[in-house]
Order: C-alpha cells, then structure tokens, then sequence
C-alpha cells in the first residue's frame, strides 16, 4: 500500500479529524493545507522556505507539467522530488480542471479529452491512461484520476453524464495505473449541487476501493452556504478508514468548516494568488497593504504573527516593495499568507486535539470579522 490513513482521534465537539497519512516522502499530519506548487514550485517560495513554514506537502499539476517542460524530462531527472529538490510528500492533480478552465478550444469523448495549449495553440489529447502515464512518470506520492469537473451552474442531465463519464474514467485510471505499491491513486466524487448524483458517484467509487477519495466540483463559484451542504451530505459517505480531500478551497473560514465536516486535506492558489496584489490574510482579517494608510506604517502585517516576514519587516516597507514591482515584496506577502494558513491548520489540530474546534471557529471568525460583515475572500 503506497500510503496508509491513521485516525487518532475525532473532536468530541465538532466531529473533525485528527489524523496522519503516512507516504513514502513522509507524514501528512491532518487536517492540512498544501500549498500550491503548478509548474513544479511553490511561486517566490523555494522548497527550504516551505520546510521552515512546515508545509508537509506539497501539489504540483499535471496539465502544465505535461505542457512544460514534459514529463518524459522530469522522469529522467529521477522524477519531480529530484527535479525540485522537494524530499517530502506531492500530490499531483489529473490535469482535468485545467483541461476544462484553459483550454477555450476542447472536445470531450468517450475516449479523453482533445484540446490545444494555452501556451501555443499545439493541439493535445489527453484520456484517463495519458494522465496516469504523466502521473507515473512524475513520481508524486499521491495521484489523482482523470476526471471532468462540470461548471456551475449545470443543468442536472449534464451532470449526471459527466459523473458517469468520470466514473468510467476512474476504473479505466485504476487499470492503467502503473506504480500502485509506491503512489497512491485518489478517485473524485462529482456530481455538482445534486445531493442524489453525489450518492450516486460516492457509491459507484467506492465501491472501487480507491486508497483516498477527494471531493471536486467545489469552489466553482457557488455561495458558500451551498458548498457547505453539499459537504454534509457527501463527506459521510466516503470511507472513515481513507484520507477526504476537498479541492481547491484555501479561505480561513473554509479551511474550518471543512475541517468541521470532517475533511482532511485542503489546497488552493488564494494565498499565493492574492500576495501577489498586496492582500494579505492576517488575525484580524484581510489586510491590503499596498494601500495608501500603510505608506508610513512600520508596523507588521500581523502583530500576532511569528513568520519571517512579520519578524523582520513593517507593512511601509512591503508596501514600498509591492508598488515598486520588486519581486522581493510579493515574495514577502507569499510567505506569511502560507505561513498564516499553516499555522491556522496547526491551530486547528491542537483544537481538534483538546475537542474545542467549534469554540475555536467562533473565537477566530469574531477576531478576523466573518461575523460582522462576511469579510472574506
């Protein structure tokens, strides 16, 4: 078995995890946020910052990996550990969402899924056996099936044949799987906002007996309240004894509720994504300090943060960076949002760990502002 799922204990309080995945690279301790790596590294981070943040794992994606620079390179290179100097965990995505997000000029089959580059136009293929050819060739610790993420809104039809199509997708991705004793293959359930298609395809996965299953379709611009029921009625029924994997959800409050309901694993591109504009998560709240009150501020992003970045600079200085175009800044903003997110899904397993998570959600949603205005992300 390439991975195994341990249970320590469940919050007596909230019904939340609290767990390790066990990898070839190393421990998960779970519930855990794994900062996005697309093109095979985290953006301004390297690999020794994300080890003093204490990042466990990491994603990287298949879709622009395969794009570039190709996956037959980074298989010669001893496979993506090697190539990017990361020894602990990766998970890689199917490339499935990108295929579907990026690429305007696609055609869905049967068969897989024809489309052109983003980068240059090259018309490409790929089908559930190309992506576990790509994943294999990777080498991540934990792979994910080939599967179509339907857009929402959908109308019910659309997404009942996609489920299928996906589920169909699956066991041809279990077959053409290669290194099963070494990487671990994860299934994703869909089936949109419909609470009878997500039974459905939770039923028909798991009844496939996949080492982990993840929860897609999610994040896709739904109100939250609606991601949040879909949640109640699908995580219940995947396996207890099997990591839970929400896809792309990083928010603070998110990360909480997911843990909440029961989820283990969490990724998404917002912290990197927003340092990049200046916006920062802090204690209390959303923090954009390329604004002009933050031109004489010599204060830290976040008085209560400990990272590198609160340590040693005042928001004036990063502001000064980020509205001078210097990379310098928006890694410094990159750095303390994943070190904020980090520390927040330490803080939430200590909480698991002493049953208190719903005491803990409320005591940082009052401090961060979620239950006054819904300020978020």
């Amino acid at each position: 078995m390439a991975i195994k799922y341990e249970l320590i204990k469940t919050c007596k309080q909230s019904g939340a995890r609290l767990g390790r995945v066990h990898t070839p690279h190393g421990v998960i301790e779970t519930p855990a946020f794994m900062p996005v790596g697309t093109q095979a590294t985290v953006k301004t981070m390297s690999p020794e910052e994300l080890k003093m943040m204490d990042a466990h794992i990491i994603l990287s994606n298949t879709y622009h990996l395969f794009l570039r620079p190709g996956h037959e390179l980074i298989r010669q290179a001893g496979g993506l550990h090697k190539f990017m100097n990361w020894d602990r965990p990766i998970l890689t995505d199917s490339g499935g969402f990108q295929v579907f997000s990026l690429s305007e000029m696609r055609k869905i089959t049967e068969e897989g899924v024809q489309f052109r580059s983003h980068l240059n136009g090259d018309k490409l293929f790929i089908s559930p056996e190309v992506a576990m050819e790509i994943q294999n060739a990777l080498g991540s610790d934990i792979m994910m099936a080939f599967d179509e993420c339907p857009p929402h809104p959908a109308e019910y039809d659309y997404v009942k044949q996609s489920l299928e199509r996906t589920t169909r997708w699956a066991e041809r991705c279990l077959k053409a799987h290669s290194r099963p004793d070494d990487q671990a293959l994860f299934a994703i359930v869909q089936g949109g906002m419909y609470e009878d298609l997500r039974r459905q395809s939770a039923m028909e996965l798991t009844s496939m007996d996949f080492p982990g299953y993840a929860i897609g379709g999610l994040s896709v611009g739904e109100p939250k309240d609606i991601m949040y029921q879909v949640l109640d009625y699908t995580v219940p029924l995947l396996p207890a004894a099997k990591p839970r994997y929400l896809m792309g959800v990083g928010s603070p409050d998110a990360l909480l509720e997911g843990s909440i309901r029961g989820i283990d694993m969490f990724d998404c591109v917002l912290p990197t994504r927003i340092a990049r504009n200046g916006t920062t998560m802090t204690s209390q709240g959303r923090l954009v300090v390329r604004n002009a009150k933050y031109a004489n501020d010599f204060g830290p992003l976040d008085p209560e943060c400990s990272c590198y970045t609160c340590t040693n600079y005042s928001r004036a200085y990063i502001r000064h960076l980020i509205k001078a175009d210097e990379t310098f800044g928006i890694r410094l903003t990159t750095y303390h949002n994943l070190h904020f997110l980090l520390q927040l899904m330490r803080d939430v397993r200590r909480a698991i760990a002493e049953d208190r998570l719903l005491d803990f959600r409320d005591a940082f949603f009052t401090k961060y502002g979620l239950f006054d205005n819904e300020k978020g992300f």
